[in-house]
C-alpha cells in the first residue's frame, strides 16, 4: 500500500520512462532502416546468385515474406538468450 504521506515517486526515473527513453534513442538511431536495408541487400544478392528473375510484385511480396520470416528468427535467438 503506498503511503499517501510519503514522497511522489519520479516518474523519470522509472523503468518504464527509462524504457521509453531508450527505445526513443535506439529509433533516433534509425536501427530499423538499416537492418532492412541489410535483409534487402542480401536477398537482392540471393536472386542474382540463383539468377532468379521475378516480377516486381513478386520480388516485393517475396521480399516481405522473407523479411518477416528473418524477424521471427530474430525474436527467437532473443528468446533463447534471456
Amino acid at each position: 500500500m503506498r503511503n499517501p504521506f510519503g514522497p511522489e515517486p519520479d516518474p523519470f526515473h522509472s523503468y518504464a520512462s527509462l524504457k521509453q527513453r531508450m527505445l526513443a534513442l535506439v529509433r533516433g538511431k534509425k536501427v530499423y532502416d538499416q537492418i532492412f536495408q541489410i535483409v534487402q541487400n542480401a536477398y537482392e544478392d540471393a536472386l542474382k546468385t540463383e539468377n532468379i528473375i521475378l516480377s516486381r510484385a513478386e520480388q516485393k511480396r517475396m521480399f516481405a515474406q522473407i523479411l518477416r520470416l528473418m524477424l521471427e528468427d530474430m525474436i527467437k535467438k532473443l528468446d533463447e538468450h534471456t
